[in-house]
């Protein structure tokens, strides 16, 4: 699990050089993009949102804004589907808003590879076990990521992040991204799309009597 070789030492090293590396890269990409989301849906750009990271510890969430700041009469927000415009559904569509969490990785907030950060009013609705899930880093993709997503429900992302606790390898995280990239090219799903469709965690544990 993540207290071998791999997950202790040599994991959080590759995660500094390949997010370092990539924000490099992507620099110009990254300022395009943060242009293009100003311009858009409106300032600031950058989304952030308190998640808890390993150990429970909490930390802020860095993501591309994909809804603008549309109210009511009333000066209420309008509903997610009314303020999701076409471009922040390509955003979503292509993870193009989930590229400021590689600071979040080069600041050792995230991994690349873990079980996605969820929100932090789940956290008194795990059980023992599921509670797990923040033994590792949170990351920007994940086992739950590549096998379903949506269609797991809240029981099967969370076997598959224990899973992922549990056997925590090289293989197994070469593998993970490798399936993540072949999914992105394909647009079959966000890296992080799981939470838009299902219902929330904690009304989910109160209908089912858990928590």
């Amino acid at each position: 699990m993540g207290g071998s070789m791999y997950g202790k030492y040599m994991k959080r090293w590759l995660d500094v050089a390949i997010s370092f590396t990539a924000i490099v890269i992507l620099s110009p990409v990254l300022g395009v993009l943060w242009l293009l989301v100003r311009k858009k849906l409106g300032r600031p750009a950058v989304f952030t949102q308190e998640r808890p990271g390993k150990n429970e510890k909490i930390f802020k969430l860095y993501k591309f804004r994909t809804m603008t700041e549309g109210k009511d009469e009333k000066g209420q927000l309008l509903p997610d589907e009314e303020r999701l415009t076409p471009f922040g559904k390509l955003l979503r569509s292509t993870s193009l808003d989930e590229l400021p969490e590689l600071f979040n990785i080069l600041k050792g907030d995230m991994s690349l590879i873990g079980p996605r950060p969820l929100l932090v009013r789940y956290l008194p609705y795990y059980t023992k076990e599921e509670r797990r899930r923040h033994d590792v880093r949170p990351g920007l993709t994940g086992l739950a990521q590549v096998n379903g997503r949506n269609a797991l429900g809240w029981e099967g992302r969370f076997a598959y992040d224990l899973a992922y606790v549990n056997h925590l390898t090289f293989g197994m995280d070469v593998k993970i991204i490798a399936m993540t990239v072949g999914k992105v090219l394909r647009r079959s799903g966000t890296l992080s799309g799981a939470e838009q469709t299902v219902p929330d965690f904690d009304e989910y544990r109160k209908r089912n009597g858990k928590g």
